[in-house]
């Protein structure tokens, strides 16, 4: 989940393509590969252009906090600054309420900017709005610039260290902030951060009245949902936007392949894709297919209804333009690669500024693919596969082996699997109350989503033509109804657990 840099190795022969995306580290010539939705994932978080603003201004205040770098064990005392932001304009002392954003792989600012839902609503709420930062993302940088550096320093990187930072700043704010001591917390957060909401609500319910988990696939873990339904749902989206676009999709893999197999034919791509370093040689060729890969994903995540601004301008619902280019599927090979080139410019040249696209960066090196590519060599193991008859993708097993000793090759560490659903409970939640999980129709991280109710309080809120978490971005003049609906319905369910809340609270007294 990150960023694509310069230094590439070729693909592992038994991952096949969909787990070849490489992430660029510090090290030179050092790379694992992480499948292409991983690197989707983050992607959105680490692009510092793409924004989603409140029509209500947003004004913040910017504050640190002493954080302990181990919280769980006692044999170090080593802290860091952990930056977190408030907006305190609606919040009311009587009767109020403290929206807290659980932030995940980025720059917590960027949250802040991109999370209008929460601005949209303090009002409502009478809420004050915190942002906290993740550590090793953005400023909250536990060994500062030596917080990459090796498996030792990133060794606290981990969902359950964020999770307790998160509660002993609910305590510091509640304990240093006159009038919050006695209010109802309610976690927000969205993809990583959603699944962070969720498990922070299960891990520590006495701190939160309950949670908001948007676009978060907790279920993408082992074997609790297959995995090749992350790319069956990209795949879908495109069909949908299209008579035959996911089909000249699915042919055009053996069309680069027949092409390629030349120097002459290499060239040829090279010339008819625009691209600013020539094709060479057979890794080249994979690199190239998987860049592609990768923007499909990508433009499935971002199928918003209006114009945004996702690493380059973007239209709306971009899918449906990029099918434009995909009416027929009986074309020659090097009509149907003029047609992925003119696909390949509405994601990377919409605004007509580029003068050829480069498949080495896809967006701009950033600490924070280092972090997610630690998170997913550990806890964070995903696994996603193709076969090219549901999905529009050439065929790729998940091979977990493969996987694991890339990761020691590059961080010295090796996942674990089975972790997260031994320390979150997998599909064995339904003992958790006042948990609402939000997913779009189109996003395909719902494929690893709860959605459908496991209880009365363990709620599933499905929203037709609805992208990577479109319900936490701000009120839209283009929203489909279907998200306005969510989102009523979610202020609904926060209502009710504030209510709840200061019910109990005269009860005590």
């Amino acid at each position: 989940m990150g960023c694509v840099g310069n230094t590439l190795e070729p693909r592992a022969r038994a991952m096949g393509r969909l787990s070849l995306l490489f992430l660029a580290f510090l090290t030179p010539g050092a790379a694992i590969p992480v499948p292409p939705a991983l690197r989707a994932f983050s992607k959105l978080h680490l692009s510092t252009s793409f924004t989603s603003h409140s029509a209500i201004a947003m004004k913040f205040t910017t504050h640190y906090i002493e954080q302990k770098v181990d919280h769980f064990g006692f044999n170090t005392d080593k802290t860091f600054k952990q930056r977190y932001l408030i907006a305190d304009e609606h919040w009311r002392k009587d009767g109020g309420s403290i929206l807290f954003y659980t932030g995940n792989e980025g720059d917590i600012i960027w949250f802040c900017n991109n999370t209008g839902f929460m601005w949209d609503v303090a009002e409502e709420l009478k809420a004050m709005l915190v942002f906290a930062e993740h550590r090793y993302y953005g400023k909250s940088l536990p060994f500062g610039v030596n917080s990459f550096k090796d498996s030792r320093h990133l060794n606290f990187l981990t969902s359950e260290q964020a999770l307790a930072d998160f509660a002993e700043l609910i305590q510091h704010l509640k304990t240093t902030i006159p009038g919050a001591k006695n209010q109802p917390v309610i976690a927000i957060g969205g993809s990583y951060g959603g699944m962070l909401a969720a498990w922070f609500r299960m891990k520590f319910p006495h701190m939160v009245v309950g949670a908001l988990a948007a676009s978060a696939p907790i279920w993408q873990f082992e074997d609790l949902v297959p995995c090749g339904v992350f790319m069956e749902i990209v795949t879908t989206d495109f069909r949908k936007s299209g008579p035959n676009c996911s089909e000249c999709i699915r042919s055009s893999w053996d069309a680069i392949n027949r092409l390629a197999r030349t120097g002459p034919g290499l060239h040829w791509l090279s010339e008819a894709l625009h691209l600013c370093t020539p094709l060479t040689n057979y890794q080249d060729v994979q690199r190239l297919k998987d860049w592609i890969a990768e923007t499909w994903i990508n433009l499935a995540m971002v199928d918003y209804p209006y114009e945004s601004n996702f690493l380059q301008p973007l239209p709306a619902w971009p899918i449906k333009v990029v099918c434009q280019y995909f009416k027929n599927p009986d074309v020659s090979d090097a009509q149907l690669l003029q047609n992925i080139f003119q696909a390949l410019n509405v994601y990377y040249n919409y605004s007509g500024q580029s003068r050829c696209l480069n498949i080495s960066e896809t967006s701009t090196r950033s600490l924070g693919s280092l972090g997610w590519s630690y998170q997913a060599c550990t806890e964070m193991v995903m696994p996603f596969c193709t076969n090219g008859v549901d999905d529009m993708f050439e065929p790729s097993s998940w091979d977990l082996q493969e996987f694991s000793d890339g990761c020691f090759r590059q961080w010295g560490v090796r996942p674990r699997p089975s972790w997260i659903t031994a320390m979150y409970g997998g599909k064995n939640i339904s003992s958790h109350t006042n948990i609402i999980f939000s997913n779009g129709d189109l996003d395909p991280w719902s494929g690893g989503g709860v959605t459908k109710d496991i209880t009365d309080t363990l709620v599933a809120i499905t929203i037709p033509d609805g992208a990577h978490h479109l319900d936490l971005r701000a009120n839209n003049a283009f929203d489909p109804k279907t998200v306005l609906l969510a989102r009523s319905l979610e202020v609904k369910y926060m209502k009710q657990w504030i209510t709840d809340f200061y019910a109990s609270l005269r009860g005590k007294h």
